[in-house]
């Protein structure tokens, strides 16, 4: 009797139409935020791997000519000698007009025709097996060039530190929103209990055991915060799939790319709230049951 009692827990354990509605729009909105801060730290960690991949491909060359040298020869010829060394793909002079494209957005073009501008070589290296700073230094000096290599080695450890600082803070944004929602299934439980202490008590002179009664609980809001997180999970895919959608090849912005994937990434969320609530309503059913005692 107490079996088929309990499996009918929506008549057993009345709504709590005040309540309920309340909790599922806090899971929802938890939930949502909880799946915006994942995505972020994905795609903060997929920006920092395609800018060290890219940096790590590159290398720059600031050539000095001789003395009865021009720069643009000097900078042809250190072009030339690095084209040579393996691990290189391509070497290129870089000219004054594409020099001032590149400064034009940070100085104007007042300055520009009167600017003293270094003669560079633009590598681009072997992304399987790139050529170091010391054997392209080591070609150049051979070679009869006075130039300075930069590997980016520099802005590549920036840009891998700040988009870890990125990543960490928004998965420290997931955690706290997932526990803000697990502290609120079991102020709800708790709540819920307080409200049918006479139901309880009732179940357990029939012959209810502490699990019977306490997995009345743990289902009832399992299953609400698996309705609320499927609401705030949808509403966070629909959110990224626009923003996906609408930023064209490189998600929103190439500092934060998302991908298709990120939205497939979300769709367990619904599960893992559900689960959640099912571990949290159950130990606190169970504690508040034996505490009563």
């Amino acid at each position: 009797m107490i079996g088929r009692l309990i499996s009918r827990q929506a008549r057993i354990v009345p709504r709590n139409g005040g309540g309920e509605p309340w909790l599922a729009a806090v899971i929802a909105a938890l939930l949502f935020l909880a799946c915006l801060s994942a995505v972020g730290a994905v795609a903060a960690d997929r920006a920092a791997q395609g800018w060290a991949r890219q940096l790590r491909a590159e290398a720059t060359v600031q050539v000095r000519p001789r003395v009865g040298e021009t720069g643009a020869e000097a900078a042809a010829r250190a072009a030339q000698t690095l084209a040579g060394v393996a691990g290189v793909e391509e070497a290129a002079a870089m000219d004054r007009e594409t020099a001032e494209a590149l400064l034009r957005p940070w100085v104007g073009d007042a300055v520009l025709p009167d600017l003293p501008l270094p003669y560079l070589v633009t590598v681009r290296l072997d992304p399987d097996a790139p050529a170091s700073a010391v054997s392209l230094s080591r070609a150049l000096a051979e070679g009869g060039v006075d130039a300075t290599v930069d590997d980016h080695s520099l802005w590549r450890g920036e840009a891998e530190r700040s988009a870890a600082l990125i990543t960490t803070l928004a998965l420290a944004a997931f955690l706290l929103t997932a526990g803000a929602a697990g502290a609120a299934i079991v102020y709800a439980v708790q709540a819920g209990m307080a409200a049918q202490t006479s139901l309880i008590e009732t179940l357990s002179l029939n012959g209810a055991d502490d699990g019977r009664i306490a997995g009345l609980f743990q289902t009832r809001y399992a299953l609400l915060a698996a309705g609320a997180g499927a609401a705030g999970a949808g509403a966070a895919m629909v959110l990224v799939a626009g923003l996906r959608f609408l930023g064209g090849a490189d998600g929103v912005t190439p500092a934060l790319p998302l991908a298709w994937s990120d939205v497939l990434m979300l769709s367990p969320c619904p599960l893992l709230a559900a689960t959640v609530a099912l571990v949290a309503a159950r130990i606190t059913a169970l504690a508040r049951l034996r505490g009563g005692r």
